[in-house]
């Protein structure tokens, strides 16, 4: 981490779990240990059911909320989707974008995620924007090539005024939900990569500012070591944030 020059983020991704008052519950013990996190931001990423009730638990606290998708345009006949407007109207700050599950799932790609990213940016939502290799990819030594392609393509038409705005998240596909995390080395050679394409695109000043998350099993037993490494600036963290304790551990490493 480099608090210099960016900001620390630890965000919880939910996925498809908690109700309404789960999420009120979960966020209710989390504010006392919020409140003593000086120097890391916190994030809640909750389905769409659940942001009014988060929106309003953490109101007034150092917690913001983060939607997990959303569509690229502000309106129109797109049933089952969400606008970006609409998730500022409810409160929200941040939004996942290009999650490895959406892509995987959903059919993503990194043209619609540079879509959704622009359109994020336009009305006023910071995106948490994820990147990543598959195994396959990175035992053919292409993991650095990938990246900086993704990159490359998700930044597309975003003007350098914005690029600050943009969390990019490092998520090894082969290490999501599979208990098996990339090491630290691994998580921080990315990292630089990710953040030297952003250099050669708009410059070393930009480049510095860009908070650079790791997500994939990020759990309290590694985080310590993850957030260690210099481009490694938070983590996106899955399972283990779906336990209050545990994702306060987590938070309590990258605070020091």
């Amino acid at each position: 981490m480099n608090r210099r020059y960016r900001k620390t983020i630890i965000a919880g991704n939910w996925k498809m779990n908690k109700t309404p008052a789960e999420t009120k519950d979960f966020i209710a013990q989390l504010k006392p240990h919020a409140a003593r996190a000086k120097w890391c931001d916190i994030v809640l990423c909750a389905p769409y059911i659940d942001l009014p009730a988060a929106v309003k638990a953490a109101k007034n606290t150092r917690v913001d909320i983060a939607a997990q998708n959303m569509h690229h345009e502000p309106g129109g006949a797109y049933t089952g989707e969400v606008s970006g407007q609409m998730l500022r109207a409810l409160g929200v700050k941040y939004v996942v974008v290009g999650h490895s599950e959406r892509r995987q799932y959903f059919g993503e790609t990194d043209e619609s995620v540079s879509q959704k990213v622009r359109a994020a940016l336009e009305c006023g939502l910071r995106p948490i924007v994820c990147v990543g290799e598959s195994m396959a990819q990175r035992e053919k030594n292409l993991t650095l090539d990938y990246v900086r392609m993704q990159v490359k393509t998700v930044f597309w038409g975003v003007d350098a005024k914005d690029v600050k705005k943009v969390v990019v998240a490092y998520e090894p596909i082969w290490a999501i939900g599979a208990g098996a995390a990339a090491t630290a080395q691994q998580a921080d050679e990315v990292g630089r990569a990710i953040r030297e394409c952003i250099r050669e695109i708009y410059g070393a000043r930009c480049a510095r500012s860009v908070t650079i998350l790791y997500g994939g099993s990020m759990n309290p037993k590694n985080a310590g070591e993850l957030l260690s490494m210099p481009d490694v600036d938070g983590g996106l963290v899955g399972g283990a944030s779906l336990d209050c304790d545990g994702f306060v551990q987590i938070i309590e490493q990258a605070n020091q």
